[in-house]
C-alpha cells in the first residue's frame, strides 16, 4: 500500500518534533473508491497533508472533520457516501459511486503509537487496527499490542484494518539505472537496501533508506531481508558472486540486469544446485517490456514488474 508507509511514518514524525495531527484511516468501504481498506492520510494541525482518499475532490471536507476531531482531542467516525445520482452530478463531481467509513484519530490521544511505527518499520508484522463499539481502539505489530479508550463517536459494529508491512528490496550494485529506480521504489511504499561498496557508486547509497558497504556475500551472510532482490552491477564477476550467495537465500523474486546471453553465461559458472535453487525465482533479464532505452527506461521497467509482482503476490494470500 503506497501512501501508507508515508503516512505512518509521517505520524511518527510528527510525535517525535512534538506536533499534532489527526490520522485518517479507511476503515472499510463499498463500490468504487478511489482507495481500498487500510488506507490512511494525515492531516497536520499547521494544514499539511500526507497521503490522499480521494483524487483530490474530497480531501477539503475530510481535512476539515480531521482538524476538528484534533482540536476537540477526540475521535470522530465519517461515512462519504458517492453512489447516489445526485452526488454523481453535483458540484463535486467525484466520479466514484462508492462509501467510505473513515476513522479520525487525533495522534495526542494515541500514547506509545511511535513504538507500533518503529515495530512496523522493522517488519515485525502488518500494523493492525480495531475500532469497537465501545469506542476502545485495539492496534498491534507482530507481538505488541497497545489499546486506547477514544472519547468522541463510536462506531454501530467493529470496524477493522490491515496495513501490511512495506515490503523490502535489496539492490546489489548501483549503476545509471538506480539513481531513478531507487527514489521510485521508495516512492512506491518500498524498503530500499542498496548493496554497494564500490567508492565510484557510494553517494547513491543516499537515495535508499540503507546502504551497506560491504560485499554482497557478507550482506547475505548478516541475514539481509528482503522480499525481493535485484541484481544489477554492470559487472560480471560481481553479479556471479552474488548469484552464488543468493542461492541459499529466501526472497522469492530475483531479478538480474542484462540480457538473456549473459544469464545463460553466468549460469555455466555457477554448480548444479545453484542454478537449480535460483531458477524458479530468477527474472531474466530483469523488467516489463515498456519500450524505450536508457536508464529511465529500464528504471521504469523494473518498477513496473516490482509491483505487479508485490500486487499478485498479495492476491494470493
Amino acid at each position: 500500500m503506497t501512501a501508507a508507509r508515508h503516512c505512518i511514518e509521517a505520524s511518527l514524525a510528527v510525535q517525535r518534533d512534538g506536533g499534532e495531527a489527526t490520522l485518517a484511516v479507511v476503515m472499510a468501504t463499498e463500490g468504487s473508491t478511489y482507495v481500498k481498506p487500510g488506507a490512511m492520510a494525515l492531516f497536520a494541525a499547521d494544514g499539511r497533508q500526507q497521503g490522499w482518499l480521494s483524487g483530490g475532490c474530497l480531501e477539503p471536507e475530510i481535512a476539515e472533520r480531521a482538524l476538528a476531531a484534533l482540536r476537540q482531542q477526540r475521535l470522530d467516525l465519517m461515512d462519504i457516501d458517492t453512489r447516489s445520482d445526485e452526488e454523481l452530478l453535483s458540484g463535486s463531481a467525484v466520479g466514484c459511486r462508492g462509501r467510505l467509513h473513515l476513522a479520525l484519530l487525533p495522534l495526542p490521544l494515541l500514547d506509545g503509537w511511535a513504538r507500533l511505527v518503529e515495530d512496523w518499520r522493522a517488519r515485525a508484522g502488518a500494523l493492525r487496527l480495531s475500532l469497537h463499539a465501545d469506542g476502545e481502539l485495539h492496534a498491534a505489530v507482530g507481538p505488541r499490542s497497545l489499546q486506547w479508550s477514544l472519547p468522541g463517536a463510536a462506531p454501530a459494529q467493529d470496524l477493522h484494518a490491515r496495513i501490511e508491512a512495506p515490503p523490502a528490496v535489496a539492490v546489489f550494485g548501483a549503476g545509471p539505472e538506480t539513481t531513478v529506480l531507487l527514489p521510485w521504489l521508495r516512492q512506491l511504499g518500498w524498503f530500499t537496501t542498496l548493496v554497494e561498496k564500490r567508492p565510484r557508486w557510494r553517494e547513491q547509497g543516499a537515495l535508499a533508506d540503507r546502504h551497506l558497504q560491504e560485499t554482497p556475500l557478507r550482506a547475505l551472510a548478516d541475514g539481509l531481508d528482503a522480499d525481493a532482490v535485484l541484481v544489477m552491477h554492470h559487472h560480471f564477476e560481481l553479479d556471479r558472486e552474488t548469484l552464488e550467495a543468493l542461492a541459499g537465500h529466501p526472497a522469492d523474486f530475483i531479478g538480474l540486469l542484462g540480457p538473456r546471453r549473459r544469464q545463460q553465461d553466468l549460469f555455466q559458472l555457477l554448480a548444479p544446485a545453484q542454478r537449480e535453487a535460483l531458477r524458479a525465482r530468477l527474472r531474466s533479464p530483469i523488467g516489463l517490456k515498456l519500450g524505450g532505452e536508457g536508464p529511465e527506461a529500464i528504471a521504469l521497467s523494473i518498477a513496473a514488474q516490482l509491483q505487479r509482482w508485490r500486487d499478485d503476490e498479495g492476491a494470493t494470500e
